[in-house]
């Protein structure tokens, strides 16, 4: 059945219109005021609501194989889904590691099969994610793997980090960065400051973060790769990823919501939800982190959503593993930039959809424009709600925010012309 979308305010990256739209056979067929279609057309009236491509978060974890317990493909889908999410990134650290062909096509077609999100797997790096030897990444890529990475573990030796940027330089991907110098880190828990002074938790300084962006910024250089760096926290990464910018370097990065929204002093209470890697940074970091994606300097806006099952969070804190879930988050966090005047309409699309998309090379959508995939997002800005184990989709609850009050929510998600989640 056609769908027809009615009086919505359509926002892009670049231009923001109150339009209908048509959707004909999972595209975008017409864009245009008072369109009139046969009475078989199923119609959503978009009067007061923004209507924007598809989101697409390029750092999740879904923990498909092997640790199904805390998030599957077909519950991460969903929380995909409820948060407006159409295409995701699933990160390499399942068990067994995916650093195969077979498991990367595994991934895609159960989400395939599933129908509610795309997903394109990040593969491997390295075999077992161990640092030490290339994965088959040209077999991967064939698969359907765009970028690589061995997120949650940094790779240590320059010289196969140098390798794996030049070899997926020369399949047409790039690589993901985890910034991390283990050997600063240490026993540390979270950012080293004020906070972990008052809390007797032990402290991991920005420069262990700094230092790896530098290496990796360097070796981007010395081979020309494309390196996309992932959950920038301090405003040190910032300025190194700007000066490596100014110099025309093929560098990009990200920014997570919980790192522009809570500061360490969350942390006084010492809830494990609020436990994670990189950890929540001071005043000074978060600002800082608000400001470069007002003016550009961070690309794009990723959850780095990490499902863990409720009793391993529920332990000292030391013991506890590092995340959050953020997919049904994602909306309300960002559009609170929009509330306190940093970013737009216009760059909320740009940072959750157009430039993941130009990054990620997926022409096909990130943008309202006819022709293109109809990936969809409608919001509506005003719903204020309650984020409650009713709306949550995960199977996980590791977020301080379950049970808060919130505003700004996906009300319809669309998937190539299909409505797979309704609020």
């Amino acid at each position: 059945m056609d769908l027809l979308l009615k009086g919505g305010t359509i926002i892009n990256h670049d231009e923001e219109a109150v339009s209908d739209i048509l959707i004909k056979e999972g595209k975008i067929s017409k864009i245009a005021k008072n369109i009139n279609t046969e009475s078989k057309t199923e119609t959503i009236d978009c009067t007061n609501l923004i209507i924007t491509p598809g989101l697409i978060d390029m750092h999740v974890h879904f923990r498909d194989p092997g640790l199904e317990y805390k998030e599957d493909i077909f519950s991460g889908c969903d929380a995909a889904a409820a948060g407006g999410v159409t295409t995701c990134f699933p990160m390499a650290n399942t068990k067994p590691v995916n650093d195969n062909a077979f498991l990367t096509l595994y991934m895609i077609d159960k989400a395939k099969n599933y129908g509610k999100t795309d997903i394109f797997p990040v593969g491997a790096i390295t075999k077992g994610m161990k640092g030490e030897e290339l994965a088959e990444m040209g077999e991967m890529k064939q698969a359907g793997a765009l970028a690589f990475s061995d997120d949650g573990l940094p790779i240590v030796s320059s010289e196969v980090m140098r390798r794996g940027l030049e070899y997926a330089s020369g399949i047409g991907a790039f690589i993901i960065t985890h910034s991390e110098d283990l050997s600063l880190v240490g026993d540390g828990v979270i950012n080293e400051g004020e906070i972990s002074t008052i809390t007797g938790l032990k402290g991991i300084p920005s420069e262990a973060e700094e230092i790896m962006i530098s290496r990796d910024i360097l070796l981007s250089k010395l081979t020309g790769a494309h390196i996309h760096i992932a959950h920038v926290s301090t405003k040190g990464s910032v300025d190194l990823i700007r000066r490596a910018k100014d110099k025309g370097l093929n560098v990009t990065c990200e920014a997570a919501p919980h790192h522009f929204t809570f500061t360490d002093e969350e942390l006084l209470n010492y809830d494990t939800n609020y436990k994670m890697n990189p950890p929540l940074r001071g005043k000074e970091d978060v600002e800082y982190i608000k400001s470069a994606l007002k003016d550009g300097t961070i690309d794009i806006i990723a959850t780095d959503h990490a499902p863990h099952h409720p009793d391993e969070k529920f332990v000292e804190f030391d013991k506890a593993p590092n995340g959050i879930i953020g997919l049904q988050t994602l909306v309300p966090l960002t559009f609170k930039l929009i509330d306190d005047g940093i970013i737009g309409l216009k760059e909320f699309v740009k940072l959750t959809s157009y430039k993941p998309a130009k990054i990620a090379g997926l022409t096909d959508r990130g943008e309202i424009k006819e022709g293109k995939i109809a990936d969809i997002t409608i919001i509506d800005t005003d719903k204020t709600y309650l984020y409650d184990d009713k709306l949550n989709k995960s199977k996980a609850k590791n977020s301080p925010l379950l049970g808060a009050s919130l505003q700004a929510i996906a009300l319809y998600t669309i998937k190539r012309g299909r409505i797979v989640h309704k609020n």
